[in-house]
């Protein structure tokens, strides 16, 4: 799901790999003899800091792209989320929208004509940002039909766009087809440079512009920071903007942090390693990792963070999309919802949680986390608990039929195997893919496991859709709306068959009914019952196979003040100085 950019610190919450405030600071100890901190930042805010320094940090790969509308994996938007801001962004704290670009708004009666009112900003290049780059924006990019978007799918009620207009140079309205729940949500989109990139779409290169071979100097954002210099496999290096316009109390410009450096490390445990050694200052911990924290724990120098339950998921797609090039006999495997629920049968989550996670996250069955407590109910959605000879009798129910060889077949004779794939170097989903391999086995399914290059799998999710089943993860979000790219069936990232032009089925078509609904109800309690409805149907036709929801920890070099984590992103991250 597209996640609201959050500046700094985004590398550490997963979009699509796997992917992001609780109780004043306080620690206890695990068998390790090692302090786990939760942090509720409830009453906690920043103190005033001090400019300078370097913050260093890793990235898991290299950006597919520096464009921010062509972007859908965070190995783009961890790059490229310093450099931009929406009219609006959400404070992890309370959860609600305040300005960013817009420094206020006004909204009349009926809750359909919104103005925004511009602050003094400036684009990297020094222009000043204004009405006009606004508009361009949303009219000529988010709404345009040749440039593939999955911003659009969030930006639209009941399918209608909004309209957008210039009032004058710092004013712009929006006119929306109908009341909007989370219309101040939804314009936190990035706002991009009409007098950069007006030509570019004229002329119908915008989706091969901003490319990983752009010069930095050519990106041009409003961001905290500004790219300097990219080195595909190597390091990103960033420098703050001397134009952003955020101050703190005394009249020191933020963020106080000068400059970031961010080495690209596929490898996590590489990345330990350099955390360990005083060569990165955050590290995104993963359960495996407690051991050796534990072991370096004496030297005092970092805290490792338990921001419990996320939003993040983890889960097993199986290709439904009748234009893929894989065997039509698959395609009907893949597309009857008894085979998915045999298979979900199959998958041991509490066993995949203790033996992968350290009994640090959550056995899920639809897309809805302990994270989520307006939507999660654990008596309310379908569940698969673990059990091979009832996955086994549902598959037999369907057809399929036992050989010589211990095998399943289906009625033409063909063998029940796929190839299975995930984002190699990825250690969790690789413990996973073979667990469910070896327990896929046991009631008669041939798997082929198979990691990939992250963005090459993402390429043949999103792109070539030549792929058969794939273990990968979603990133969650504040509000299920901004899941209409994955949910609607229309949606870009509806991964088991994207871009529908009408629904393939009579459940995917309720979906996008409740979706619609739940967009436009005001009342809160009804728009979380039209989710919750949306996703027991998802958790009963089981599209994806949910695995489980990780719990998220993350490590800080002590020398880093004023640091509030939360699983939504790091609350006033430009903040953030060093010692």
């Amino acid at each position: 799901m597209l996640k609201e950019i959050k500046y700094i610190f985004i590398a550490f919450f997963i979009i699509l790999i796997g992917f992001l405030p609780f109780y004043l600071t306080s620690s206890e100890k695990s068998n390790t003899k090692f302090h786990l901190v939760k942090l509720d930042i409830t009453n906690l805010e920043p103190v005033v800091g001090k400019e300078g320094g370097t913050l260093k940090r890793t990235l898991s790969g290299d950006p597919k792209t520096l464009n921010p509308v062509m972007a859908q994996e965070t190995s783009s938007t961890a790059v490229i989320g310093p450099l931009f801001n929406g009219l609006t962004k959400i404070n992890e704290k309370t959860l609600l929208p305040e300005p960013d670009l817009a420094e206020r708004w006004e909204v009349d009666k009926t809750g359909t004509v919104w103005k925004f009112y511009l602050r003094d900003a400036k684009w990297f290049d020094g222009k000043p940002v204004t009405a006009d780059d606004v508009v361009f924006t949303y009219n000529q990019i988010y709404y345009n039909d040749s440039i593939p978007s999955s911003s659009r799918d969030v930006l639209t009620v009941e399918g209608k766009p909004f309209k957008v207009r210039k009032i004058d140079d710092k004013t712009v309205e929006f006119v929306l087809p109908k009341p909007f729940a989370v219309f101040l949500n939804a314009v936190g989109q990035p706002i991009l440079p009409k007098h950069i990139l007006e030509k570019a779409v004229k002329e119908g290169k915008f989706t091969s512009t901003w490319t990983v071979d752009t010069d930095p100097k050519e990106i041009v954002g409003t961001g905290p920071y500004r790219l300097v210099k990219y080195q595909q496999g190597q390091f990103v290096l960033y420098e703050r903007n001397p134009y952003y316009w955020e101050k703190d109390q005394k009249g020191q410009q933020l963020p106080y942090i000068l400059k970031i450096q961010s080495q690209i490390i596929k490898d996590p445990d590489v990345s330990l390693v350099k955390f360990l050694a005083g060569e990165s200052d955050v590290y995104s911990v993963r359960p495996s990792d407690l051991p050796k924290l534990a072991e370096n724990s004496k030297r005092g120098d970092f805290t490792v963070y338990n921001l419990g339950a996320t939003p993040s998921t983890t889960f097993i797609v199986f290709n439904q999309n009748p234009n893929s090039p894989i065997p039509k006999y698959k395609l009907q495997w893949f597309q009857n919802e008894k085979f998915r629920q045999a298979i979900s049968y199959a998958v041991d989550r509490v066993g995949i949680i203790n033996m992968v996670y350290n009994g640090l996250a959550y056995p899920i069955y639809t897309a809805v986390t302990p994270a989520e407590r307006r939507l999660f109910d654990e008596n309310y959605y379908p569940k698969y608990p673990y059990d091979l000879k009832k996955a086994k009798d549902i598959l037999l129910s369907i057809g399929f039929k036992e050989g010589k060889d211990g095998f399943l077949y289906d009625s033409q004779g063909h063998k029940l195997s796929f190839t299975l794939i995930t984002n190699a170097g990825n250690k969790e989903r690789e413990a996973i893919g073979n667990i469910i391999k070896e327990d896929l086995k046991k009631i008669g399914i041939e798997v082929n496991f198979q990691g990939l290059d992250f963005n090459n799998l993402v390429s043949k999710l999103m792109s070539t859709y030549d792929f058969e089943a794939v273990i990968i993860g979603l990133t969650g979000s504040m509000d299920p709306y901004f899941g209409q790219n994955v949910w609607l069936s229309s949606g870009h990232m509806h991964m088991w068959y994207p871009k529908q032009k009408k629904p393939a089925t009579d459940w995917e078509a309720k979906v996008d009914k409740l979706f619609n609904k739940a967009a436009v109800e005001l009342d809160p309690v009804k728009r979380d019952n039209l989710y919750k409805e949306a996703f027991k149907i998802i958790g009963e036709k089981q599209p994806m196979i949910f695995i489980a929801a990780p719990e998220e920890m993350v490590a800080v070099k002590n020398k880093l003040k004023n640091v509030f984590p939360t699983v939504w992103g790091w609350y006033k991250g430009e903040y953030v100085f060093t010692q």
